[in-house]
Parts: C-alpha cells; sequence; structure tokens
C-alpha cells in the first residue's frame, strides 16, 4: 500500500496486501480488516491498552476497534500503534 501512495496511483483489489505497522511489514490475505484485527496482526492482543492510527496523505486519523480499513481505499500508506497507558513528564 505503501508504495501505491508514494507512485501516486490507487490500490487494487489483490489476493494479497502488504500492510505496514509500526516499521514492520505484514501479509495479508483480505481486502479489509477491523482496528481490532489490524492490532492483533501486530501482536498488540491487549486491545483495550493500545490505540491504532493510519496514515493518509500525511495526516494520522485513528482507527476504532471495531471500524473497518478498507486496504483498496486510496491514500492509505501505513499504521501505527499508540500505547494508552499514562506517562508524567
Amino acid at each position: 500500500l505503501e508504495v501505491c501512495v508514494r507512485e501516486g496511483r490507487s490500490p487494487r483489489c489483490v489476493r494479497r496486501y502488504r500492510i505496514r505497522i509500526d516499521r514492520e511489514l505484514y501479509t495479508v490475505n483480505v481486502t479489509y480488516m477491523t482496528g481490532q484485527q489490524l492490532l492483533e496482526v501486530a501482536g498488540k492482543c491487549d486491545i483495550h491498552r493500545w490505540k491504532i492510527f493510519q496514515k493518509i496523505k500525511g495526516q494520522m486519523v485513528e482507527i476504532d476497534h471495531s471500524e473497518t480499513v478498507s486496504f483498496t481505499s486510496p491514500g492509505i500508506e501505513k499504521f501505527k500503534t499508540l500505547p494508552l497507558d499514562q506517562t508524567e513528564g
């Protein structure tokens, strides 16, 4: 997906998609996933402690755990996870 955005073309429907979550590449066999499924792919199984964001044309947009993300939508570059723990400082 990241390569399609860089080259300025729309992703097409294929059998497998390579997605980037936190600098790691993952290959998935579906066209869309929920936020919870994306966290599980990234190894963040305790979904109540993590948020996931998608980078769309340079802006970070939060994905809800039940929200569906289609990999064929134009502009999706990569995904980023952030912990929900409180830190002082």
